[in-house]
């Protein structure tokens, strides 16, 4: 089935900003409710339909705080596919994430996900914890990733950009190759409602390496936005052009 639409959730503006201006995005006025911070664009790659959705500023915490996290992430991702009503052929969540040194992970990596996972929903009841992890798999992204040069792996999800030992205990748990605050909320919303997933991320942090996260992150943030300017329309015209003659490309790439 041939993938007309692609909704592009990237958390925070500074990371979604070089490639809206690059695809020429224009943003949609009144696309969310008035009272929510989400921001949308919409535009067009190689006749694709793109809408990038942000998550927006806080109002409460100044102007320089984006909103980030599950909780947001999965809104704006619902309430985008809810907007578009069954228009949306393939969820993106594209943005930064922190990479781990013991599965081959270096600053600028580019990761595409074979699953997502959660490592703060801890619930200590049979069943439950299943559950609190959440663990999914997301669409396989091998070809693609072979022949645009980027790495594969699980990405695990919590609200924290540090970790605490059991947080680390949990992510080593589920495999991950990278960590975000997203991915597994955005994945969820996009499985609720029969939508594949992707998530591309671009490493900015080494989580098991000898520097603080918020340092490292903070370092690297610009320069990672503009290689998710460079990878985006790539990954964009790869899924785009094979789902065109490929039966299988909903779930394989």
């Amino acid at each position: 089935m041939k993938i007309e639409h692609v909704l592009i959730l990237v958390a925070m503006e500074l990371e979604a900003k070089p490639f809206v201006e690059h695809l020429n995005l224009e943003e949609i006025a009144d696309f969310f409710p008035s009272h929510m911070p989400f921001v949308a664009f919409s535009g067009e790659h190689h006749a694709t339909k793109v809408t990038v959705v942000t998550l927006g500023k806080d109002s409460v915490y100044g102007t320089g705080v984006d909103n980030v996290g599950t909780v947001t992430a999965s809104m704006a991702t619902e309430l985008a596919l809810a907007k578009y009503g069954g228009s949306v052929d393939l969820v993106l969540n594209a943005g930064t994430c922190g990479g781990f040194k013991r599965k081959g992970a270096e600053i600028a990596d580019v990761f595409l996900t074979t699953g997502v996972a959660n490592h703060d929903r801890r619930i200590p009841i049979p069943g439950f914890d299943a559950y609190g992890i959440g663990k999914l798999v997301t669409m396989d992204p091998t070809t693609m990733a072979e022949k645009l040069g980027y790495k594969t792996g699980i990405c695990t999800s919590g609200n924290s950009l540090d970790k605490t030992d059991k947080d680390d205990e949990i992510m080593k748990n589920n495999d991950a190759s990278f960590k975000d605050m997203e991915a597994a909320a955005v994945a969820w919303v996009a499985s609720m409602n029969k939508v594949p997933y992707l998530g591309l991320k671009v490493v900015t942090d080494i989580v098991d390496g000898e520097f603080p996260t918020q340092d490292e992150f903070m370092a690297n943030l610009g320069a990672a936005a503009t290689s998710l300017q460079s990878a985006l329309p790539k990954v964009l015209t790869y899924v785009c052009d094979e789902s065109s003659n490929h039966d299988g490309a909903k779930s394989d790439l």
